[in-house]
């Protein structure tokens, strides 16, 4: 797999996610009772790749149906408190120039302020341009949670942040 395709999923994909808590208090509310309306939940995580594997710059192009799967750490802010995980997975569907990557993960919150826990799954179709430096951002739509994200719906913002990815949650319950 080249390495501009392996940064890119990296980036994108989180997947995975996912954490600026930090910067501004999350709202968490409680669930909505039938019968009443949506509430917003919206906070941002900084996500880490921990995967170790950064890919063989002579790697042969990729073909569709090559895969590949990542793991990053979120955090409150970038170097901060560790406050969960995701795992993505990135399958190449076109692999022309520009190319495409389906990208499915999970973002697993251990304890967020108030100690919110659960998941938060998620998945987008990522154009690749072999000829941007740095990908753009990009928005994963969540496709559904566990625990205290049961029924949650909306998107992550993944943008580049250095050495991170900042991933801003716009979420409805």
């Amino acid at each position: 797999m080249s390495r501009s395709f392996r940064r890119i999923g990296a980036l994108g994909a989180a997947t995975v996610a996912f954490v600026a808590f930090g910067a501004a208090a999350p709202v968490f509310a409680a669930p909505v009772a039938a019968g009443t309306q949506a509430v917003a939940v919206e906070f941002t995580l900084y996500a880490k790749d921990v995967s170790g594997d950064e890919g063989e710059e002579s790697a042969p192009a990729p073909e569709a149906g090559d895969s590949f799967v990542f793991a990053e750490d979120l955090f409150r802010s970038k170097g901060g408190e560790q406050l969960g995980r995701d795992g993505v997975t990135c399958t190449v569907v076109r692999a022309d120039d520009p190319g495409d990557l389906l990208c499915v993960g999970t973002f697993v919150l251990t304890g967020g302020p108030a100690g919110q826990r659960g998941q938060i799954a998620g998945q987008t179709l990522l154009p690749v341009d072999s000829g941007e430096q740095q990908p753009a951002p990009f928005d994963i739509a969540v496709t559904g949670g566990t625990g205290d994200f049961k029924d949650v719906s909306g998107h992550i913002r993944s943008t580049p942040d250095g050495a991170y990815s900042r991933l801003e949650f716009h979420l409805t319950r």
